[in-house]
């Protein structure tokens, strides 16, 4: 059955604090009782008590902390604070007496006549509390929930909310609006040192939630099919329904393009399988590892990537896979040029300038090649072909990455030489109308009388109806227009292929869309 969400990461923020931060909860709860011997609200709480209410205060924090010093605190703290005060009573009404106590620390309600020496040592107290709040929730949620609640793990990202299943266009605007009035400056990170797995494997993953009818079928199949290839293991099958389930989904991201990597992906996955399988602490973990479930799992790995021609499971992941990536490819330029056209610092990660399907550290820390990076960059340069031509070459050749390399190239061409425009600019969120337009995520940027607008495809299994080819020209978008604003320029170039367009107040998205799957459309002219 579906694992809840919400009882799944309190068990595990409960299981950390037990195991990894016993000592540290334990002087808190000793240093607070010390601070508040005169405290007659304090007279009647146990040690023991006070121990039991840290650890769920602690554990129901939706942040990984908060700001607050003896001078200041920012003005979303106390609400912060009060909410999981709300939510540890709700489901701990027997420790009132104690969680109240710890609150009006927290908030620093301190009796006007408490001695400044005793606030100092209570705003100790509310530091201390702080610096353990961030470490409960990385080791509890991103070093164990997310090898756990394996729903859909993508969204089991640093920095993400794994049960979060997207957000509206509109929601995707008003991040980027609040994102360029408040922190304009700020990286945008789609991978880094940290990530559980590369940005591109996530890009891929995203398309299973175009297609779950296909995906949920699929895996009943493969399940069927591999039975026969676990172990048991102390009454348990090695590995278990959700391990594997993990398991079908990380080899769906980052399933190799040349079958003859097979090998080497093997190895990789065997090494990723026991650290995930440590991670979630279920059946084994880092302290007290089971080397018999741990050599099971690597066994039927072992077994379901066997290159042969009699591995039924192979065959029947193979043709999904493909489709999988080829979706995965148009979600990755996308995402891509998302990154270096809206508000914010484009962040590159190691290794993502081509396709980027490592997983989590160690993989993603092992040497990059960047002599083949800087020789294919050098060909994009000096390449004697037409746009057109070159592009369909890019296409034809997809997998191995220069596709990918061509949008950033060229996207930060634009972003060099309209320093003003994606720094500064204005973001101006752009309606989207005809058949196809919920297949798209448009926005300009604007300052002065520079333009560039930004033009994405989504979703693109039910655009392209299954079939693997990218989504170019009015034969896709048929009558699908972006509105531009009043005041737009007229005529346009499109940076990713050179294409000149003459616009009034419509982009006529098929012809946008001519020669690449994305747009990116600069103007610096008259007005209309």
């Amino acid at each position: 059955g579906r694992i809840p969400y919400r009882s799944t990461l309190l068990e595990k923020k409960r299981l950390i604090s037990g195991r990894h931060l016993a000592g540290d909860i334990d002087n808190l709860a000793r240093y607070l009782i010390k601070i508040s011997v005169h405290d007659r609200y304090g007279r009647d709480i146990t040690p023991y008590g006070l121990k039991r209410a840290l650890v769920e205060v602690m554990a129901h924090f939706s942040v990984y902390r908060t700001y607050v010093n003896g001078d200041s605190r920012r003005s979303e703290d106390p609400d912060l604070i009060r909410r999981a005060v709300t939510e540890t009573l709700r489901e701990n009404r027997g420790m009132r007496y104690e969680v109240r106590f710890i609150e009006r620390y927290l908030l620093k309600a301190f009796d006007s006549s408490l001695p400044a020496s005793e606030r100092e040592a209570a705003v100790g107290f509310v530091m201390r509390f702080q610096q353990l709040t961030g470490p409960l929730m990385a080791k509890a949620v991103e070093d164990t929930l997310f090898y756990v609640y394996n729903r859909f793990i993508s969204l089991n990202e640093v920095g993400g909310e794994a049960d979060r299943f997207g957000v509206t266009a509109d929601r995707f605007h008003d991040f980027n609006r609040r994102k360029l009035a408040t922190f304009p400056h700020s990286l945008s990170a789609s991978s880094t040192h940290d990530t559980k797995r590369g940005e591109d494997v996530r890009a891929r993953l995203n398309v299973l939630s175009e297609i779950p009818r296909e995906w949920k079928a699929a895996v009943r199949v493969w399940q069927r099919l591999n039975l026969k290839r676990k172990r048991e293991v102390d009454g348990v099958p090695a590995p278990d329904a959700n391990d594997e389930y993990f398991l079908y989904q990380t080899l769906m991201g980052a399933f190799p393009f040349d079958l003859g990597e097979i090998g080497n992906f093997a190895g990789r996955i065997r090494e990723h399988v026991v650290k995930a399988a440590r991670e979630a602490k279920v059946h084994t973990d880092w302290l007290n590892p089971d080397e018999d479930y741990e050599t099971a799992c690597k066994s039927f790995v072992d077994e379901i990537l066997k290159d042969s021609e009699d591995n039924p499971f192979l065959q029947s992941f193979s043709p999904l896979q493909r489709k999988v990536a080829h979706f995965g490819m148009v979600n990755s330029l996308s995402q891509t040029l998302l990154k270096i056209t809206a508000p914010g610092v484009p962040d590159f990660y190691q290794g993502s300038e081509l396709w980027d399907l490592r997983l989590v550290d160690p993989d993603n820390r092992t040497p990059v090649d960047f002599g083949r990076r800087f020789a294919l960059l050098e060909s994009l340069r000096q390449s004697s072909a037409s746009p057109a031509d070159l592009i369909a070459e890019l296409m034809e050749n997809k997998e191995d990455g220069r596709l990918k390399l061509h949008l950033i190239r060229r996207a930060l061409h634009a972003r060099r030489d309209h320093q003003e425009l994606f720094a500064f600019g204005d973001y101006v969120p752009l309606k989207v109308a005809g058949k196809c337009g919920r297949h798209l995520l448009a926005f300009a940027r604007k300052r002065g009388h520079s333009w560039a607008v930004t033009i994405a495809p989504r979703l693109c299994v039910a655009l392209m109806k299954g079939k693997m080819a990218f989504p170019l020209g009015a034969g896709v978008w048929e009558d699908t227009v972006v509105t531009l604003p009043e005041g737009a320029p007229r005529h346009w170039e499109e940076a990713l292929t050179g294409t000149r367009l003459e616009c009034r107040r419509k982009i006529v998205v098929g012809r946008a869309l001519e020669l690449f799957p994305a747009a990116l459309l600069l103007a610096t002219e008259e007005r209309i």
